[in-house]
């Protein structure tokens, strides 16, 4: 939302003066003069006041032409998780059969309150229910393994049988003896220069990749925990943290073919359109009637089109590459200014890359 009080135009702005770290991420300040968007502790030369625009979303100040700027950074900043945050991560995935509690995240410096809000705000959780899902997570793994249920329970620093057994059907779907035969997607959390984004993960591949403020996220993840006969849940895999590293990779300008394994459920003129998709040259467009010509049927523009507005893994099944006929940019999940950020950072790559 464009700010327009003025009083709260007045705050925010000597908020970005004072470079107040309390209001990154409250407010993306549009620079007119220079068609940038900052954080409040952005370090470039201040602007005039009557020269800057407040938004509450950087996806806002995208959508109205600004530019991240390459200082501050501020779709990277605002939504990395504070250093309290990542301390606390790591506290789970160092320890992934204990709880964590309030008082083992004071011992180590860390507030409690601070990890509950981020947690709430950026995963729609708490960082308890986070843990449990992690906890689960490894004691399912270990029952494909043929290790006990009382083992796993007790192993996963639950008390009793029954309190393991009542998680892990609540977050699983089934008892652990009826769920060996369930999938399960792992979801994990990445910021990128144009905002953060949720992967997800079985143990065949990606099948999601997706901007957090999609607005059919909800959908997608309902239609893959359907199709793929699974339950979603917080978690790390090899394949995410492969895809990860190729996604910063990409975004550093070092790479433009992804080699992490996919796993996108769909109908075979789904997957047929989806497998073009990643044929298309890095750093070039392609229309909807060329690409339905491609596949041999030049009327199918429009299924062309459904398949691609369809596909939930972005960049890696690159959809942004598929314009209008008239050269224009069309639909895009992630909104049209990141489809016009990542086809300009694709053209503007001068490096060698890897493929």
């Amino acid at each position: 939302m464009l700010i327009s009080d003025k009083k709260k135009i007045a705050t925010f702005y000597n908020a970005l003066i004072q470079r107040d770290r309390s209001f990154v991420g409250i407010f993306f300040v549009g620079v007119k003069t220079t068609s940038v968007f900052c954080i409040a502790t952005c370090r470039a030369r201040k602007p005039k006041l009557e020269n800057v625009v407040f938004y509450t979303s950087f996806k806002e100040a995208l959508d109205n032409g600004y530019r991240p700027c390459k200082i501050c950074k501020p779709t990277q900043n605002a939504n990395k998780a504070p250093e309290q945050v990542e301390m606390a991560v790591d506290l789970v995935k160092n320890n992934p059969k204990e709880k964590i509690s309030d008082q083992v995240l004071r011992k180590n410096n860390i507030a409690p309150e601070v990890i509950r809000r981020w947690f709430k705000s950026n995963y729609g959780i708490t960082f308890h229910a986070y843990q449990r899902m992690c906890r689960i997570n490894n004691a399912f793994q270990e029952l494909k393994e043929g290790k006990k249920a009382t083992s796993a329970a007790f192993d996963s620093g639950y008390e009793s049988l029954s309190g393991f057994g009542y998680t892990y059907k609540k977050l699983m779907g089934r008892s652990p003896q009826l769920s060996l035969d369930k999938n399960i997607i792992l979801i994990n959390r990445l910021t990128t220069p144009i905002g953060p984004m949720f992967i997800c993960a079985t143990e065949k591949g990606v099948c999601l990749l997706e901007f957090v403020d999609r607005k059919m996220l909800e959908t997608e993840f309902k239609d893959l925990q359907r199709l793929l006969n699974a339950q979603i849940i917080a978690g790390e895999n090899r394949h995410t943290k492969q895809a990860k590293k190729e996604i910063r990779e990409y975004f550093d300008q070092t790479r433009k073919h992804f080699q992490v394994p996919l796993h996108t459920p769909g109908t075979e003129f789904q997957q047929t359109v989806w497998n073009k998709l990643r044929q298309l040259p890095y750093g070039k467009t392609m229309a909807y009637g060329q690409l339905a010509q491609n596949l041999g049927n030049p009327k199918a523009v429009r299924a062309v089109a459904s398949a691609n507005g369809h596909n939930r893994v972005a960049i890696m099944v690159p959809c942004h590459r598929v314009i209008g006929a008239n050269g224009q940019l069309t639909g895009y999940g992630g909104g049209l200014e990141r489809k016009r950020w990542l086809l300009n950072h694709e053209k503007s790559t001068t490096t060698t890359l890897k493929g």
